[in-house]
């Protein structure tokens, strides 16, 4: 899926729990069936947020490897519901 989403967030410097902080708040701003992209690094982020995301009510489209990174920088697509 190469859809470009509505909205992106770089969280890939930050640390738990402010990524998850900075991912919600991002939500809140979006509209029903606008999309994000988020872009994050890390075990713990890379694990709990698409959980979060998705008791919050949210749909993960997909959680990728970002492509030509060697940092271990993913990039998670969300769909506001």
């Amino acid at each position: 899926m190469n859809k470009k989403a509505n909205y992106y967030l770089d969280i890939s410097n930050d640390l738990c729990p402010i990524t998850l902080v900075k991912t919600k708040l991002a939500i809140e701003k979006m509209q029903s069936g606008d999309t994000l992209e988020v872009r994050l690094r890390g075990h713990e982020p890379i694990r709990n947020i698409p959980l979060s995301v998705q008791e919050l009510g949210h749909s993960i489209l997909y959680l990728t490897p970002e492509l030509k990174s060697t940092s271990g920088i993913h990039k998670l697509y969300i769909r506001k519901n």
